[in-house]
């Protein structure tokens, strides 16, 4: 994954100069907080990749003298099948309608959604890898 993590990091470095550029030369708001979103979730997908660069060490794909069959096998661990996407999904909803509604809704779309999103983060904590 080291390929893909220094891609994601030279991204992250594009949109992170551009937005100091564009911010000393425009007043636009908008295109200043798109330019640090945009930073901010490349900074965050290319820290994702030098992670699982770190645990899970050079992939043969990663190496030019590899040979075919050392890609075979088992790669990595997939969950079973899970209820927490679709209690997120109806969390987010009812946390979206709850800003229009009132806070009540948005409170109980807010717990729905964080039970999701705890669900989803803590669903495998069992499994060896």
């Amino acid at each position: 994954m080291k390929a893909e993590a220094w891609l994601f990091t030279g991204t992250a470095l594009f949109f992170g100069a551009t937005a100091v550029v564009y911010r000393w030369l425009s007043t636009d708001p908008a295109g200043s907080s798109a330019l640090c979103v945009s930073f901010l979730m490349s900074a965050l997908v290319a820290a994702f990749l030098w992670r699982r660069h770190r645990r899970g060490g050079e992939r043969p794909e990663d190496r030019d003298d590899a040979e075919v069959r050392e890609a075979s096998g088992r790669r990595t661990f997939f969950p079973d099948r899970s209820h927490y996407p679709v209690l997120t999904a109806l969390g987010a909803a009812l946390a979206g309608l709850g800003v229009v509604q009132g806070l009540w809704l948005f409170l109980i779309g807010f717990g729905a959604l964080a039970a999701g999103i705890l669900g989803f983060a803590f669903q495998n904590l069992d499994h060896p890898e």
